[in-house]
Parts: structure tokens; sequence; C-alpha cells
């Protein structure tokens, strides 16, 4: 919005102002030379400096107007004789001045009384980053329980479109998704029960994105903050983009695994495997468990001896076979 109004401020003001004879031709090129810095102020510009720079900006172009009105036919400068002798010189000299002492003094004005301010961000507790949760880690809960412990400094901050894909997730036909979608709120109303936590909701959908991933990488950009999840994929796109990422998988990897060798699990066999007479089951918090000979007990919960954990970036896979009896 910004540069559309420095847009115009400077194309009207200059080609409008000035549009006698000669000079017309070097208002056209200063607008064109201002008009290519606000294009690339806006493209390498770091947010928080993007906004007092567009004011600067449209402080100078009044500077400009006001260097004009003196130029102009009829203006204070026309009667005098060193205006008539060097006319272009005065010109580029006030244009100068003009934009200079703009910039400045609306540069100053804006830091001051936060004109101009670039979007407000949610405020950081104690100087430490806003984690922003994903999908996927809210169903997984275990950073709940890791945030309870106050390893997790900071604001956590709950996207309004993460909440949405949850609530359509819990709405599922399919069973499992209906699941892990209400296990999902059980867990997000678990930790805003929590008060030793500042959790909110941050309300902006991002509406002309479409994919969530994509949304939460531009959350992340635009809130300085930390993306938390457990989603492979979203976690090595986020790191290109140069955001830093909690992976809880990763967390859960350097830490000892929630089932042990030979421990005894109960779990529901939910679909077949893909070997033979293998059954997969799933823990409350997603974790698939490979049963060996699991097949025949399909829609049945059985108690299961754990014979191996698989932990990878990617997650964690049990691997069991039914009790024997």
């Amino acid at each position: 919005m910004l540069t559309k109004i420095a847009l115009s401020l400077f194309s009207g003001i200059l080609v409008f102002f000035t549009s006698e004879g000669f000079f017309s031709y070097i208002a056209g090129g200063i607008t064109l030379a201002l008009i290519f810095l606000v294009f690339l102020s806006e493209k390498w510009i770091d947010l928080k400096y993007r906004y007092p720079v567009f004011a600067g900006f449209i402080g100078g172009g009044f500077g400009i107007f006001f260097a004009s009105l003196l130029m102009k036919n009829g203006g204070i400068l026309e009667n005098y004789a060193f205006f008539k002798s060097s006319p272009f010189f005065i010109f580029i000299l006030l244009t100068l001045f003009g934009f200079y002492f703009g910039f400045l003094g609306t540069l100053r004005i804006s830091s001051s009384f936060s004109l101009f301010a670039a979007p407000e961000k949610e405020k950081k507790e104690s100087g430490a980053q806003v984690k922003i949760l994903d999908t996927s880690s809210i169903i997984d809960g275990r950073i709940i329980d890791v945030a309870a412990t106050g390893f997790v400094e900071g604001m956590i901050l709950i996207p309004k479109f993460v909440l949405n894909e949850l609530q359509q997730v819990a709405d599922s036909t399919d069973p499992v998704k209906r699941s892990r979608g209400r296990k999902g709120l059980n867990e997000l109303s678990r930790l805003k029960q929590n008060k030793a936590l500042v959790v909110k909701i941050f309300e902006k959908t991002y509406s002309e994105i479409r994919e969530v991933d994509h949304k939460l990488i531009e959350m992340c950009k635009d809130q300085d903050g930390v993306l938390i999840t457990t989603d492979y994929n979203l976690n090595k796109i986020a790191s290109l983009e140069g955001i830093k990422v909690l992976n809880v998988n990763e967390l859960a990897n350097s830490l000892k695994p929630i089932v042990m060798t030979n421990e005894e699990i109960s779990i529901v066999i939910l679909k077949e495997g893909k070997d033979p007479n293998q059954g997969i089951g799933y823990l409350d918090d997603g974790t698939m468990v490979v049963v060996d000979g699991g097949r025949s007990f399909l829609g049945k919960e059985i108690v299961v001896t754990v014979t191996s954990v698989l932990q990878t970036s990617a997650g964690r896979m049990i691997f069991t076979h039914p009790k024997e009896k």
C-alpha cells in the first residue's frame, strides 16, 4: 500500500509541478529513479526498516514538491539573477536539498511517533522468539508436555488456520483421522489450561495463500518465530527458507524412547500391513505400531510385546508381536 502511495506522490508531484520545458525531462528522470529505489527498498530492506524508509521517500517527495514551487514560473526565484544565470544547477541543488531534508525529517518523525510503523508483531516474552505450532505437533502432543516443564520459552502461537485444519480432521469420516483430530483438540485444551504458559491464537489467516504449510512459513517470517513440527517435509522446506525449526521427532531421537524392548502395550489393529500377516495400529500420539502376526486381529484391541523401536527425524515406528498366552 505504501509503495503505491509513494509512487503516486512521486509521479504526480514531480511531473506536474516541474512540467515546463527542459525541467520536465529532469523531473521525469528523478521520478523513475525514485520509483526504482522504492522497489529496491521493498525487495531488499528488512521489514522492520521498510515502512520508515517508505515514509522517508514520501517526505522526500514533498521536499521536491516545495523545491519545484520555487523553480516554477512565477515562483520566488524567478526574478533573481543567479537563478537566471544557472537555472539547471539551481534546480538540481534545490531538488537534492528538498529530498534530503524531506526524507530525513519524515524518517525522524515517523520513528519518534511510530508513524508508518510496520505491522506489529506479537511481543516476545523474556526476549525469547515466539513458538508457532503446526497441526502435526499439536496432535502429537509431546511438545505440550515439554513446554509444561519449562523447556520451551516465550509465547506460544496457535495459528487460526491450523485450528481450522484441526477441526476439519476432527470432523473427518475416516475414523483414524477423526480420532487424531479430536486428540489434537484435547491437547490444545490441555495446553491452554496450563497457566504457566503464554498461549495466544494468531488470527491472521493468510487467505491469499492456499496451502497450510506455506501459510506457516509466511507467518514464521512475519513473526520472526520458531516453527514447532513433527512433519519431516515441512521441516526441510522451512529450513530452506531460513526459518528456525524445532522438530519434536529429533528431540525424541535424542532422548530415551517411550517404550522399551520387551515392554507390553495395548493396541487396536486398525488396518493390514504391507507384509503378509502384518497388522498396523497407532499410539495416542500417532506413532505407528507394526504388529507381526496381527492381521488376524483386525479391528480388535490386543496386548503386544515390543521387539524394537526405530526412531528417525521423520518419526518413530514400534515393531511388536502379539503377546504369547
